[in-house]
């Protein structure tokens, strides 16, 4: 299954900052180094959330809420920087995140091509779907959404009293700028851990996504595999014969590509027959729910991932 918007980056600042709100100047204040822990949320979450994606252990969606996507985001950035994954962020962890001096936020204009659409409701019914030519994004704030890694929820509350469907409003996004990163010469994905990891050159990690895997129902095919083909904005065949949670009378389906594709963004198909890793048109459910047997990453992760890999690049499928 695939993955849906490319993570480019944000825009320069447009002029003079825009006004932010005082969440957003929380979120920027780099003295705010409490502890963060289980359970915290606001906008020092916010803010370690945006400097783990950064730094290339991504959060999952940034929602500002301390969730099982950010807890593996934080214990893998502790035992690849040589501390205790403990699961907490303490002051030896922020002294080491907050080394990025980069802005976490920017001001953005919202563009023509993200106000383009069109923006359509999705049906439920799978059939109906199949009706549709591109399974795109029903509001524009799901597009900036992907755009800048954020739940459209937190993006309005970070700009209140902004119009997030007005091209040229200048609004307050996370800066998701991420540096470039080399080829990746292995993949290892962890059952356990709930990561794919992409290694480089002398074992080097360059990055770490949170997963979700397939239960018992389609359990992850573990074994050493390899990658056999990329497709971004892939078609999907929905067949009901293979999955074991639909009536399986159902006819199947032929879906169209899109962000809102059951596969997302791009398709890494494996060696491994009717398994790949896959984005998702949820990227708030990454880590809540199962995968059918693969390997369910953000839009925007899997795209950077589709970029790193290529045909034959091998990929562990690990407990």
């Amino acid at each position: 299954m695939a993955g849906a918007g490319t993570a480019q980056p944000a825009q320069k600042p447009v002029g003079s900052p825009a006004l932010r709100s005082p969440a957003a100047n929380d979120i920027a204040d780099s003295t705010k180094t409490g502890a963060v822990a289980p359970g915290s949320a606001g906008p020092r979450v916010v803010r370690a959330q945006i400097l783990l994606d950064r730094a290339r252990f991504s959060p999952g969606e940034i929602d500002g809420v301390y969730g099982g996507d950010f807890g593996v985001a934080v214990k893998g950035y502790q035992e690849s920087h040589g501390l205790k994954p403990t699961g907490i962020i303490d002051a030896e962890m922020w002294r080491l995140l907050n080394s990025d001096a980069g802005p976490v936020l920017l001001t953005y204009a919202i563009t023509q091509a993200d106000e383009k659409g069109p923006f359509l409701p999705l049906p439920a019914e799978v059939q109906e779907k199949a009706k549709m030519k591109w399974l795109g994004f029903e509001t524009p704030d799901e597009g900036l959404g992907e755009k800048f890694h954020i739940s459209p929820k937190l993006l309005a509350e970070l700009n209140p009293g902004k119009n997030l469907d007005a091209a040229g409003e200048r609004i307050t996004v996370p800066n998701v700028r991420r540096g470039v990163v080399g080829m990746a010469l292995r993949v290892v994905v962890s059952k356990s851990k709930r990561t794919v990891i992409a290694y480089g050159a002398g074992g080097k990690e360059l990055a770490q996504y949170p997963t979700t895997i397939g239960d018992s129902h389609d359990p992850l095919p573990i074994g050493h595999w390899t990658i056999v083909g990329i497709v971004h904005y892939p078609w999907f065949n929905w067949d009901p014969k293979l999955l074991w949670n639909v009536d399986k009378n159902l006819a199947k389906a032929e879906l169209a590509p899109g962000p809102n594709n059951p596969v997302g963004a791009a398709w890494l198909g494996l060696s491994k027959a009717n398994y790949g890793i896959h984005g998702t048109p949820d990227p708030g459910n990454i880590g809540h729910g199962v995968s059918d047997g693969c390997i369910r990453m953000t839009n925007w992760d899997v795209t950077e991932l589709s970029h790193m890999v290529r045909r034959g690049t091998p990929i562990d499928l690990e407990e």
